[in-house]
Formats: C-alpha cells, sequence, structure tokens
C-alpha cells in the first residue's frame, strides 16, 4: 500500500513539474488611491517594455497637456550593462545629502538631529563636532554639504540648515574647516548667507548647493509650502522660490541679473520655483535642477539668468485637495519645464552622469525618487529627454540623494531611519 502511495505522489509531481508555467502578464490596470497629501492621487505604475512610456497610471490632472512633444512620458529605455549594488554604509539616521574627501571618505548630514558624520571607507562613522543647531522639525534641519573648490588646501566645507529665529525659521548656509582626526571637528563657523524673510514653516526650503566652475556657490531655495511663502515665489524682495548666486564668503557677485534694480535681493539668479531639491551642472557647465511639486507636476528645469520659471502662475499639477492652483501651464515671460510628471516622482537630488564606469549612462540625468522608491534615468537628447527608466525600483526604497563619486561610481543614500549608501558598479 505504501509503495503505491509513493508511486502515486511521484506520478502527480512529474506531472506538475512538466507543465510549463503560466505566464506572467504586466498589470497595466492603474490603481487609484485617495490623495494623502504626499503628492499623488494616482499611484505611479511602471511599465517595462522600451517603445511605450514608462509611465502607465492615469495623470491626476488629464486637462493638462503637454507644451512640446517629449515633455511628459518618454518612452522607457533600458540599462544594457548589468548592474552590481554594494552597501558601502548602513544604520543612517534620516540622511541628506553626501559629499565625497579627496580620500573618498564621505560626510553625510543627519537632517533631524542635525549630525554631520564622517563615513570612513570600512564604513565605521565617527560623529563632526561644532554643527550649528538646526531646527529639526519635519522637513527642515541640517540639510546639504558641500566642499569648497579649494578644499584641499583650506579645508572648508559649506552647510545648509534650517536655523530657528524670532518670530519662525529659515533657511542658512555657513562655512567652517573641518579638523580631521580621531574626534573630528568643525572650526571657525560662520554664516554667509540667510534666506531672507523669516517665516515659521517647517516646509519647502530647498537647500541643495553647488560650486561653478566661476568659483560661485548657487543655493536652491524653496517657497516654505505654506500660502505665504507661495505668493512670494516671484517677488523679487523675498529669497522664496528662488535660486540664489553668491561669492564663497556670502557676497554678492557683480554679474548678478538684479543687483541693480531697487528692493530686489541681489543675490538672486532665477525665481518662480516651488521646491528645488536637486541641481546639477551638465558639460557645457549649465544648470539643471529637479523640483518637486504639488499633486502632479515634479519638474526638470534647465536654469538661465534671471528667467522666471513660472511658480505659481503656471504648472502642471494641483493642490492635494485637488482643487486647481494654476489658470493655464503656459504664459508669456515663463519658462517651460524640460520635463514633468505627472503622478509625481518626489525629486530629492539630481545628478548629471560624467563618469567612465558606466560609458552609456554618460550626459544622463539621475534623479532620486522619494516616493517613487526609484532612481530614475533620463537619456537626453538636444535638450529633450527621450528616455526614462526607473532603476532600483524592486528595492521598494525612498532615495534621498544621488552622487557620482571620484571613482566614477554612483552612489545612492536612502532615506529615513536605518538608512543605507550603496554603490553602483557594472556586474
Amino acid at each position: 500500500m505504501e509503495k503505491l502511495v509513493s508511486f502515486v505522489t511521484c506520478a502527480i509531481v512529474l506531472a506538475a513539474c512538466s507543465r510549463k508555467p503560466a505566464p506572467i502578464e504586466q498589470q497595466t490596470t492603474p490603481k487609484v488611491v485617495p490623495a494623502d497629501g504626499q503628492g499623488q492621487a494616482t499611484e505611479p505604475r511602471v511599465g517595462p517594455n522600451p517603445g511605450v512610456p514608462v509611465e502607465t497610471a492615469p495623470p491626476n490632472v488629464p486637462t493638462n497637456k503637454p507644451a512640446f512633444a517629449g515633455q511628459t512620458r518618454a518612452n522607457a529605455v533600458h540599462t544594457k550593462a548589468a548592474i552590481k549594488i554594494d552597501e558601502v554604509a548602513k544604520d543612517l539616521d534620516q540622511p541628506w545629502a553626501i559629499a565625497f574627501l579627496p580620500d573618498r571618505r564621505m560626510l553625510v548630514t543627519e537632517k533631524h538631529e542635525g549630525r554631520l558624520v564622517l563615513l570612513g571607507t570600512d564604513g565605521k562613522k565617527l560623529n563632526v563636532a561644532g554643527v550649528p543647531k538646526v531646527d529639526g522639525r519635519d522637513q527642515s534641519g541640517l540639510l546639504a554639504v558641500t566642499l569648497a573648490p579649494d578644499y584641499e588646501k583650506s579645508q572648508l566645507i559649506y552647510l545648509s540648515y534650517s536655523e530657528k529665529r524670532e518670530g519662525g525659521n529659515g533657511l542658512a548656509v555657513a562655512r567652517a574647516k573641518l579638523v580631521d582626526g580621531a574626534a573630528p571637528k568643525l572650526d571657525q563657523l560662520k554664516v554667509i548667507f540667510r534666506m531672507q524673510p523669516t517665516l515659521d514653516s517647517t516646509k519647502h526650503s530647498g537647500g541643495r548647493m553647488l560650486f561653478a566652475p566661476d568659483g560661485m556657490l548657487y543655493v536652491v531655495l524653496g517657497e516654505r509650502s505654506i500660502i505665504e511663502g507661495r505668493v512670494q515665489a516671484q517677488d523679487l524682495k523675498s529669497h522664496f522660490g528662488k535660486i540664489v548666486r553668491i561669492q564663497p564668503d556670502g557676497s554678492v557677485p557683480k554679474d548678478n541679473p538684479f543687483v541693480d534694480k531697487p528692493e530686489a535681493r541681489p543675490e538672486i539668479w532665477s525665481l518662480g520655483h516651488r521646491n528645488v531639491l536637486g541641481v546639477a551642472l551638465d558639460d557645457k557647465k549649465r544648470l539643471w535642477v529637479a523640483e518637486m511639486g504639488p499633486r502632479g507636476g515634479d519638474e526638470i528645469n534647465l536654469v538661465e539668468r534671471g528667467k522666471d520659471y513660472g511658480w505659481p502662475t503656471i504648472g502642471y499639477g494641483e493642490e492635494y485637495s485637488g482643487e486647481p492652483i494654476h489658470k493655464t501651464t503656459q504664459a508669456p515671460g515663463m519658462e517651460q519645464p524640460v520635463y514633468y510628471w505627472d503622478p509625481v516622482i518626489s525629486p530629492g537630488a539630481l545628478m548629471i552622469y560624467s563618469g567612465q564606469v558606466f560609458p552609456e549612462w554618460k550626459g544622463n540625468l539621475f534623479v532620486a525618487g522619494l516616493s517613487s522608491k526609484a532612481l530614475i534615468r533620463l537619456v537626453l537628447e538636444n535638450d529633450r529627454v527621450i528616455g526614462e527608466e526607473r532603476l532600483l525600483a524592486d528595492r521598494e526604497t525612498r532615495i534621498r540623494d544621488v552622487v557620482q563619486g571620484p571613482d566614477g561610481a554612483i552612489y545612492v543614500l536612502t532615506d529615513g531611519g536605518g538608512a543605507k549608501v550603496w554603490k553602483l558598479t557594472p556586474a
């Protein structure tokens, strides 16, 4: 009897194994969820097939139409090289930014606690003393870190952070000398720029920084989210919703576009931005930014001197409540985004790849995706997006920063508690 049972069991198993598995079809039906204040009512869905848009979910605002072909929903592209992902650091607490030192150690900011971490090549962490006190609530805290162009001589670094003030808070930029060693610290710290006016808001400070080849420092600034701040995004008397350009000591360059305009903040380089969270230079030394939109309307912009990028007058999104923000998507004297997303990806950072490790990625834009939980790759041709790819989406992890390392590898900083640094190289 036992032999008969065993024979029947084996026959069943062999029959099951001989059957071909049912094909797995891509799920293309969009999943619609209620608006939750995180920037999307429609959950993004990513299609894997070349020749069709990577985004398959319906837009939040279907009445908005692109100003030109390819401005949104670019066709999917796929990286040919296999990618190896190594974890080089872990257990970071709400990190926001990475900056490499010349010896390939990293400085990492931890937003809410206002910590600056010196991360060794072996993954070991040292806290840097002397960091200024921050307002660490909500989206505020210790934000970007970048090195002075002459760091190897000066040891100067720059920090952006949310500064507590009477009547509210505001973004500040400070520079200090990094004193290295077993107990690293900041010395000679000095605030070189303060966003004005002061406002009681914990959102949309911006904060990313970038040195240009001419030695000037760009700082990107949000419009503070609340209506009182939003309405100042195109007001030259306010820093809100602007990109500013300053000298390394905080003084104003004489060739800034509004230095001779009465009542204008002389640091302003461009205006009409919502919440810029990514900034990068291309091989022509032009300034590109990634901006977080409302519900729909995340943008990539190519920024030029003195131009108005439209917020809140024009745009491609809507309020989180579903109410309209803009009367139109286009207006005279206001610039169009090179690319926009609806549903949003929630861009956290921007990098333009210039290394040799991934030849097929050279000149591509990489965007750290927060709500989209992906590393978004954009392929450009004649300043237009011709392809989009969502990398690392299988990890289902919010990405806060992306940088190119001195070795040409790409380093990805994840978001939240217990965050990690991943190193991407060809397999």
